[in-house]
């Protein structure tokens, strides 16, 4: 893989008892990463019981929590004086640590919240107190904690005239005047498009392409800022720039675009306060940039920057603008809710490493790395002058999907073109238009994302898995921003739910997904159809897909319990995931999905190997069977998620449909003569498998029938579409046989991860043969099996958030040492595995408060040692069993360091069947 410098820039409900209040204090454990509703220190929550988690950090074994006490008050000196009187809730004996609801006084609109907590160890010991914390309210509450809020304020939408020539990328401003310097302030800005707040000549904070994407035919999202220290005593100026954006979108049909609507509170000393709103008053004027291009599928274009128009003090309070012209005002009728999610960010800085003349005046710069993002770049020619820039994937293209910016330089011949409303795609860049050859230190590319944290870590001692890690984590990150998951972000920038199901896993197994998600998924409530379909893509609407797309409603919210033991999310999505699963009843007959729609409907595994997106497609056969299978795997996870809202009878009925699909499938498409389903590719084997449908006697002769159509008849490479690819990988992992995802994926040659890396790829592709983009989601979901496979952290289902997990190292193929990590949201985890001198050694951490079951390659359980001592000896340690020639042990947090002696590599690993039941 071609190299470049690379800089790093950013990085259930709580069990309540009688409360009293201990006054010892001897524990070691320490209380980090306190987090609101997700977030660290967020800023306008608009929930009315907001959850509060934190880890617990300990060097015993064996650590846990037994109790805690929360104090939350309204200022940050009656928190240090440990009053708490928004809430004390004394001490609650309780083990759990993640998602307290706020139990206190009725919380008010726009105030500021500070939060600590203590606990009690397992011997009683109690912590210190944890640092302070912090969240504010948004602009309205409501009583009902499930519910979501929807706010209204009292300024109006302004934005430039119905019969302006210039409607795009306007400026904005309004100066106001206080007493003194304020004690607090803060701006509430919801935009129709995007937005940049300044106060007095500076940007706030380092947000960028704010807000994140909504369904803007229905929602717009509000950003609290902070502006306390942006304000002076005196004459003050708010000013904004705002661009088109998503309000652009054809299907959300907005008209009078982009506009701002905005409240500014400010809280002097002495009590009193002032409020700006922006209204009629307020000025406007044509900004030095404009979008380029219709932001249209396969055509987002880019910006024009017109360094003649620009005006370095135009935000300033020193700045005349009294020739500019006064906003007009509009009426819009959409819900107003707060964003919760991690802004997008320049989160990665990239320097360019060549640069080359094509032609006379004509220069192409090499990136290194295929990236999504910003690009930086001083400029020098002729005044006047039209500077090009055309973007691409392709070193032989010189541009693809219309990935195009422009830079008209001023009367000194000087213009610096510089992202700040769109985004492009691309290695390449070609310059046109300069009379000289640009320096490298005068380009810098940005790759831009929303700023979730990464929380999985992965290398191992073969080179090439590895590289396809590093690789997919890389393009991830340039899919996912905005709070969306995107297909590829240069021809259709949409959400595809299909895309985001093979990649779900991958994501939450090295991201911090939760606030992404949680809000992505109220886009998904938001697009349902009244008869209860989803379209394929939220909130975009518009793309081809099928049952496997919509139906991310129902698996996302599920693997967000799993992962994070959020009861809440599913609260809040159980009533649309049961109007999907009536809408797909609507098109059974003798409990089988019948095929709905036209070309871009029902579609099934998208793309395996020899197949491509116009006629040559899976054949409708084997996409009916997948479908089916898919629609009984949404009804199982709703059977579960019904039982756990308190549902019984409704888990019931359910269960009941399962069973009666499970029977109707196997019936339909299973051939006795060769224990195969469908066509008997792959996908068409190894889902039947994972959700059940195969009968326990036929499994092993399924299973069978899959691992020849791996190893012979596809001679161990990979013969799976976007879908398939994530079931597959999935089913082989869950039974242990890694052996057999090792083979697939250290192919060199076509198809297969190693092959785009061959052929120089820095991202991963859409199709396995390199064909249409070269950076796309489909084949990412083999991120997930280097955590849980390789390194072998596993989720336990029925301890959801990590509160038990699994530690199984995968010792496959020609591996030596491997590690890995994860910082669940209990805390970090790690396994880190090796083999020397004969010998198998595995250093675990189990975070506290967590409790875990360890898999160590062995024989016979004495020869297994922890430590120095014999396993079964160890403190926080129990042997339980053995099994596949491995000893298992339970183990409660800590750090442990486990030896097998008289190790023997097999030729391959054997394991149990195992499926979604």
């Amino acid at each position: 893989m071609t190299k470049s410098k690379i800089i790093l820039l950013a990085g259930t409900l709580a069990v309540y008892s009688r409360c009293m209040i201990c006054t010892c204090e001897a524990s070691d454990v320490e209380i980090i990463n306190l987090r609101c509703e997700y977030l660290k220190n967020p800023l306008g929550i608009d929930v009315s019981q907001p959850r509060l988690s934190w880890v617990m950090e300990s060097k015993q074994r064996g650590q846990k929590q037994t109790a805690y006490r929360l104090l939350v008050a309204s200022s940050s000196k009656k928190l240090k004086d440990n009053i708490g009187d928004l809430w004390d809730s004394g001490k609650c004996k309780s083990d759990n640590s993640i998602h307290i609801a706020y139990g206190g006084k009725k919380l008010q609109p726009r105030i500021r919240c500070f939060w600590k907590v203590r606990v009690w160890d397992k011997d009683g010991e109690k912590s210190a107190w944890s640092k302070s914390a912090m969240w504010s309210t948004g602009l309205f509450m409501t009583s009902e904690p499930s519910k979501e809020m929807i706010a209204e304020l009292k300024a109006k939408w302004i934005g430039a005239g119905p019969d302006s020539s210039f409607k795009e990328n306007p400026w904005l401003r309004k100066s106001f005047e206080i007493a003194d310097k304020p004690e607090d302030s803060f701006a509430y800005v919801a935009s129709i498009g995007f937005h940049e707040l300044f106060v007095n000549g500076m940007k706030v904070g380092e947000n960028v392409l704010s807000p994140c994407i909504s369904d803007l035919s229905k929602r717009v999202r509000y950003v609290t800022y902070d502006i306390t220290q942006y304000l002076n005593k005196g004459t003050n100026t708010i000013a904004f720039w705002l661009g088109p954006g998503w309000s652009k979108w054809d299907h959300f049909k907005v008209k009078n675009k982009p506009l701002i609507m905005a409240e500014i509170d400010v809280k002097l000393p002495g009590g009193s306060s002032k409020q700006l709103l922006t209204d009629e008053t307020w000025k406007i004027h044509p900004s030095s940039s404009s979008l380029l291009g219709p932001w249209k599928v396969g055509r987002f274009g880019g910006e024009i920057i017109d360094a003649r128009k620009h005006i370095s003090d135009w935000n300033t309070v020193e700045f005349d603008d009294s020739k500019w012209a006064t906003a007009s005002a509009y009426v819009q009728k959409l819900k107003l809710s707060a964003e919760k999610i991690e802004p997008n960010r320049k989160v990665t800085a990239i320097e360019p490493i060549g640069i080359e003349e094509m032609t006379t005046n004509v220069y192409r710069v090499d990136m290194g790395w295929n990236f999504t993002g910003w690009t930086e770049i001083a400029l020098r020619g002729k005044p006047g002058k039209k500077v090009s820039l055309s973007f691409s994937e392709r070193e032989n293209m010189e541009n693809v999907y219309e990935m195009r910016s422009e830079c008209i330089l001023d009367d000194r011949g000087k213009g610096v073109f510089r992202n700040r409303f769109n985004y492009s795609v691309g290695r390449w860049i070609t310059i046109n238009g300069l009379s000289h050859k640009p320096d490298l230190v005068d380009i810098k590319g940005y790759l831009v994302r929303n700023n979730y944290r990464r929380v999985g870590k992965f290398k191992c001692s073969n080179e090439l898995l590895t590289q396809i890690y590093d690789t997919v984590l890389w393009t991830y990150e340039s899919l996912i921003h905005s709070g969306y998951v995107v297909d590829c972000p240069h021809r259709e920038r949409r959400g595809y739910g299909g895309d985001a199901h093979a990649t779900m896993d991958m994501a939450l197994n090295n991201y911090g997904m939760e606030a992404f998600f949680t809000k992505w998924i109220e886009d998904w409530r938001d697009v349902q159809k009244p008869n209860g379909d989803l379209p394929y893509t939220a909130p975009t609407y518009d793309g081809g897909g099928g049952p496997a797309w919509s139906g991310i409603c129902v698996t996302l919210p599920w693997v967000m319990y799993e992962r994070y033991a959020d009861l809440r999310v599913l609260e809040n999505t159980y009533s649309t995931m049961q109007r999907w699963i009536a809408f797909l009843d609507t098109k059974t007959g003798k409990n089988i999905l019948a095929k709905w729609g036209g070309k871009w409907d029902f579609l099934g595994d998208w793309v395996p190997p020899g197949k491509d997106q116009g006629d040559d497609r899976v054949d409708e056969y084997s996409t009916l069977f997948f479908n089916n299978c898919y629609y009984l795997y949404n009804v199982q996870i709703v059977a579960g998620i019904a039982k756990l809202l308190g549902k019984p009878e409704e888990a019931k009925a359910y269960r009941k449909k399962a069973d009666d699909i499970r029977k109707a499938i196997h019936k339909k498409f299973f051939n006795p003569k060769n224990n195969t389903y469908a066509n008997g590719d792959q996908l068409y084997l190894a889902l039947p498998l994972f959700v059940g449908v195969t009968p326990e006697e036929l499994r092993q002769p399924v299973m069978k029938a899959l691992e020849n159509e791996i190893l012979i008849a596809k001679k161990g490479h990979i013969d799976t579409g976007i879908h398939g690819t994530s079931f597959l990988l999935k089913m082989l992992t869950g039974i242990d046989r890694n052996d057999l995802i090792f083979q697939m994926a250290s192919k060199t040659n076509y198809p297969g991860w190693g092959h785009m890396l061959n052929n120089g790829a820095t991202t991963i592709w859409e199709q396995w043969d390199g064909e249409n983009s070269r950076l796309h989601s489909s084949f990412l979901s083999i991120g997930s099996w280097f955590i849980e496979g390789v390194a072998g952290i596993q989720p336990d289902p029925l301890q959801p958030g990590y509160k038990h997990f699994v530690i199984k190292p995968g010792v496959v193929g020609d591996l030596t040492w491997a590690s890995g990590e994860l910082d669940s949201i209990h805390g970090k985890i790690v396994s880190d595995w090796k083999i020397e001198n004969n010998k198998f050694i595995v250093n675990i951490t189990v975070p506290a408060n967590t409790t875990a079951t360890v898999y160590v390659p062995a024989k016979k359980e004495t020869d297994v040692t922890e430590g120095r001592l014999a396993a079964s000896e160890a403190k926080g340690v129990k042997f339980l069993r053995l099994e596949n020639e491995r000893a298992v042990f339970a183990v409660g947090s800590g750090c442990y360091r486990f030896t097998s002696k008289q190790f023997e590599r097999k030729a391959e690993q054997k394991g149990g069947l195992y499926g979604v039941q």
